[in-house]
């Protein structure tokens, strides 16, 4: 009784208005699944995103379902679909694994493989919750890139020593360009700040120090050209 639950049915089954429901309504549950997963383990979410990943279960599963075993269909269904051209602007790795994560649901759903479907579904989502719940690659050190601007008078090598030994920021200087046609000089860091250091602080110790002139603080440094 269990393995038929998990054997795939519709390799001997034909189409029929019940099966498709059925299917149909096994993909939107999974699909709700993976979203909710989704909106649940990404601190910053589309709603765009988590409808997408609610229906393109569905939308895989009835694809599947109308090709069948049918050959000649299944390349006209190529064929159409390599005219579609995604202008939405990529998301990042994560997104992608959740695409491919709804893209599978749909797929094994279609197929009839409902058991196996519900399993995996239900497993990722699982290892989601965790790999968020234990921080699963964070970085535990705040390394950013600070970029100052000073005044050609100010000696760069020593200017911010004293804010950021008070401050507890370790730092290392990256980079030194003139800007203004040599009037000001853009300074760049790479600190790591301390577990108690107030931001906020920080910035406005540089800023009494370079004259009010211009700081950036980058939080992502990986995506950064120094």
């Amino acid at each position: 009784m269990i393995e038929s639950i998990f054997n795939s049915s519709a390799a001997d089954t034909a189409l029929s208005l019940s099966h498709a429901l059925i299917t149909l309504a096994i993909a939107i549950v999974l699909g709700g699944i993976i979203s909710f997963t989704y909106m649940k383990t990404q601190p910053a979410f589309s709603s765009s995103f988590t409808l997408t990943m609610m229906i393109l279960p569905a939308i895989v599963a009835i694809i599947i379902m109308l090709i069948g075993s049918n050959i000649a269909r299944a390349f006209s269904l190529a064929g159409a679909f390599s005219i579609i051209r995604f202008r939405s602007a990529p998301g990042d790795s994560k997104d992608i694994a959740y695409v491919l994560f709804a893209m599978a649901a749909g797929l094994s759903a279609g197929v009839g493989a409902f058991g196996y479907a519900v399993l995996f579904t239900v497993i990722l989502c699982a290892l989601m919750y965790v790999l968020k719940a234990i921080k699963f690659g964070a970085r535990k050190d705040s390394f950013k890139i600070l970029k100052v601007t000073i005044p050609e008078n100010l000696g760069y090598e020593e200017a911010f020593d004293e804010v950021f030994r008070i401050h507890d920021v370790d730092y290392e200087l990256k980079r030194v360009k003139t800007t203004e046609l040599g009037s000001l000089y853009e300074v760049v860091y790479s600190v790591r700040l301390g577990p108690d250091t107030n931001q906020k602080e920080f910035l406005d110790a540089i800023r009494t120090r370079n004259g009010n002139l211009d700081i950036s603080l980058t939080m992502n440094p990986v995506a950064q050209e120094y």
